[in-house]
């Protein structure tokens, strides 16, 4: 199963690295492009890269990590991890490791007061009434949502819809296990 996963995960980043490259580097004429993959040499905007990476908080605490799992894949460029650990990672090789400590601006951003919400305690699972609970919606457009219980009241409880790690400072330590470059005809 878990191979499986894994081929899923890497064969929808082959899919989502095509459709980027010929959306932003198609030809115009409605001339279809081949796109091939090849080993690639440097993380550059485009490139399929594979990485191996340990997360911490700036306690050391780690608070994710692929170690004894597949390989994180990503495109450079495509917006796919924070931003600012993608901006470190371009231009590095395969067999590259880097530390690289990312300000919550570059991140999942600082946490937005307006992001907490009452709700009458009726529509909450009795057992998710509890702070740090984990919740999860759809928006109106069909999207995931992830939610944290922050506050228990009488008659409500109170929400926040920021994402759990804005406002943290994101400690990466990455080793850079594969690229593949695109190249279009």
């Amino acid at each position: 199963m878990k191979k499986l996963l894994g081929l899923l995960v890497m064969s929808g980043a082959v899919l989502a690295a095509l459709v980027f490259l010929t959306n932003t580097t198609g030809s115009r004429t409605g001339i279809p492009q081949t796109v091939t993959l090849k080993p690639g040499h440097v993380i550059q905007e485009g490139a399929i890269v594979s990485i191996e990476y340990t997360l911490t908080d700036d306690s050391g605490n780690v608070l994710d990590s692929s170690a004894g799992k597949e390989p994180l894949t990503y495109i450079q460029g495509a917006g796919q991890i924070v931003p600012g650990l993608e901006r470190e990672l371009n231009g590095l090789k395969v067999g590259d490791q880097k530390k690289v400590q990312v300000k919550p601006e570059e991140a999942y951003g600082l946490p937005d007061p307006k992001a907490f919400q009452e709700i009458p305690r009726e529509k909450i699972p009795p057992d998710a009434q509890k702070v740090g609970a984990m919740l999860m919606t759809k928006s109106p457009q069909g999207q995931a949502i992830t939610l944290r219980v922050s506050q228990v009241k009488d008659k409500t409880v109170v929400v926040d819809f920021n994402h759990p790690l804005a406002g943290k400072t994101l400690n990466f330590d990455v080793k850079i296990t594969d690229i593949k470059a695109a190249e279009t005809r």
